[in-house]
């Protein structure tokens, strides 16, 4: 009698064709970032590829008197949630500042700019004022009750908030390491959205770490969907890591030195990375620095950042002191409802870490032996072969991808016809009764969407009710951007070390263009500020500095009502009157003519303040 044919070998014989024939990562890439299209909220551009949406939100901010329009879905329903978009559009720009020359070469860097600003337009519109910054439109509870397009929506789309008196420094953290991480990307395509990107951060970061919270304490409505378990320490160094690899600022160098410690930075070894928990993120962009040299005497904390980052990716290779638990058949692991995110971004971690290794000359030291770059990079690829189909059920966990993919997705704007084939409304619970309870595929292919995928025994099933399992997520695509991209480059001609240069477009890009905003004004105003140290003195073991700031009128017209908008500011300032949140001509001027110049002066123990114009007017 021949001897039966284990499951395993079973299993490896029924992937071979497929690993034979390999995965098409540039594909798997283009559909990744087209499912970015699909979330939109607002104003659909003109070069909108998802045919089957339409406009939707355009009241969103109206009763707080704020312009919300735009942004993103973070899933299946229609609320736009700020801390898991902002840590989205966090991880698009690590992929872009890491890989962009791949996706370049795929012809999707264009694409994936226009994802990122989609998000970063929505975060300037979100942050009126300094200290003031919007976290979410409509709230769970109400939209899940309903089951209805984007479109249709008939839910409450109230406007949630932070600010000094109900704080939210992860909040406030993340969305300022978005729009830093973001400045980097935009900084040779567009270098006046990124300042404009970067003095936005600069003020959120300061929000974040002066006035100290847990931001579902004060938009409690959060809590049952995105609840901040971690508390945000994490994302105040994930924020000071972003503004210093943006800025090269000292204060953020000496922020993540000071503070690393005290923090939990050099402190938690991690298992998971994501939307909540940033602390891996935090060690592995430190330990670049380090790499590169960039830590200067902060040198020894930063060793001590990079030994927990490599924790976690010995976690991950299943070789060090607490490893990640794996499905039989190797996939990560961590939960039950949408377990897809943690694979996505710890095998980003893994993908740019063994090129940080490889381009220092190093290895991954594990408490069960080293590990090679080159095993590191072949994990994040074992990973992302599993979702595209390399798995015991040969299904590809990514929407529209290979033949055998999830085709009920938990998700409104797919399951129901598009507007644009059937107007008819479709009502709140009419939606549930028509649609969510079809048992058929569903009538808009939602192309890119990586779903929560399967349990810990590597079951799935594909049906609408399954959310668990078959809700998509932004924060799940985000990450896959940069490791696809890096597949898809081949293996050769890496220095991630080496500092970012980004190649040409590969397409105009209509959207790249700075909308005119009131704050803060863009660098080709005709409005100068330069600043300059002037004398320094120590006293009492610290150094003050006083800076001389000169405001020049470079137009031809009267400059007045001129409004000042000042950061980082941390003693005395003369020449100047405070006005809310801002600073305004002293009583004894109201106007500077055409060539004239004002000048303020402030002492400090740190570096300059930042210093930027909010508006004015010319007459």
């Amino acid at each position: 009698m021949a001897n039966p044919i284990s499951p395993i070998a079973l299993f490896l014989l029924l992937l071979a064709p497929s690993v034979l024939a390999g995965h098409d990562y540039g594909q798997a890439l283009t559909k990744s970032i087209l499912f970015f299209e699909a979330q939109r909220s607002g104003y659909l551009p003109h070069n909108q590829r998802v045919n089957w949406r339409a406009n939707s939100g355009l009241q969103d901010g109206k009763a707080s008197g704020v312009d919300l329009v735009g942004g993103y879905y973070d899933a299946g329903d229609n609320v736009k949630f700020g801390l898991p978009m902002a840590f989205t559009v966090t991880m698009m720009s690590w992929s872009i500042i890491e890989y962009g020359k791949q996706m370049a070469s795929n012809g999707e860097l264009g694409h994936a700019l226009d994802a990122v600003k989609w998000g970063t337009d929505y975060f300037i519109k979100a942050h009126p004022e300094p200290y003031v910054l919007y976290g979410e439109v409509g709230d769970g509870n109400t939209d899940h009750y309903c089951w209805q397009r984007p479109e249709d929506m008939t839910t409450d789309r109230r406007a949630y908030k932070i600010d000094p008196s109900n704080p939210g420094s992860d909040l406030a953290g993340e969305t300022a390491a978005a729009m830093a991480a973001a400045s980097i990307v935009f900084r040779h395509y567009n270098p006046s959205y990124a300042n404009e990107l970067l003095s936005h951060a600069r003020q959120l970061f300061e929000f974040a770490d002066k006035y100290r919270g847990k931001y579902d304490s004060s938009i409690t409505v959060a809590q049952k969907y995105y609840r901040s378990v971690s508390g945000y320490n994490d994302e105040l160094l994930w924020a000071a890591a972003w503004l210093y690899e943006a800025t090269n600022n000292q204060y953020y160098l000496n922020y993540l030195g000071e503070n690393g410690d005290s923090m939990g930075g050099t402190g938690w070894s991690m298992t998971e990375f994501g939307w909540d928990v940033k602390y891996a993120g935090v060690q592995t962009l430190v330990a670049k620095f380090l790499l590169q040299g960039r830590a200067a005497h902060h040198a020894p904390v930063f060793e001590r950042y990079k030994e927990k980052a490599e924790n976690f990716l010995c976690s991950c290779m299943k070789k060090g002191t607490r490893n990640v638990q794996t499905t039989p058949a190797g996939l990560i692991f961590r939960q039950r409802w949408n377990n897809m995110q943690f694979v996505t971004s710890a095998s980003f971690l893994a993908t740019v870490y063994s090129d940080y290794l490889s381009s220092s000359g190093g290895n991954l030291k594990c408490a069960a032996g080293n590990v090679q770059p080159s095993e590191l990079i072949r994990f994040a690829k074992s990973q992302v072969d599993y979702i595209l189909g390399d798995n015991p059920r040969a299904t590809s966990y990514m929407v529209g991808y290979g033949n055998n993919y999830p085709r009920q997705v938990h998700h409104r704007g797919s399951s129901i016809v598009s507007i644009k084939v059937n107007s008819a409304f479709v009502s709140c619970r009419g939606g549930y009764a028509t649609w969510y309870t079809r048992k058929a595929s569903d009538p808009n292919l939602l192309t890119g969407a990586l779903v929560g995928g399967p349990d810990a025994y590597d079951n799935f099933a594909d049906e609408r009710d399954n959310y668990e399992q078959t809700e998509p997520a932004t924060y799940n695509n985000a990450p896959l951007l940069g490791i696809l991209a890096r597949l898809s480059g081949g293996h050769s001609g890496y220095n991630q070390l080496l500092p970012v240069l980004l190649p040409p477009v590969n397409h105009p890009d209509p959207s790249a263009q700075s909308k005119t905003l009131p704050s803060p004004v863009s660098s080709s105003t005709p409005i100068t500020v330069e600043q300059k140290m002037t004398t320094s003195w120590t006293a009492k073991g610290n150094t003050y500095y006083r800076y001389s700031t000169k405001v020049t009128n470079k137009s031809a017209k009267t400059l007045k009502n001129l409004k000042l908008s000042i950061s980082q500011l941390y003693g005395p300032l003369w020449g100047l009157e405070k006005s809310g949140e801002s600073y305004v001509f002293p009583s004894w001027l109201n106007s500077l003519a055409a060539g004239e110049s004002l000048e303020f002066v402030y002492i400090h123990t740190a570096s300059p303040a930042k210093v930027s114009v909010s508006s004015y007017t010319l007459s």
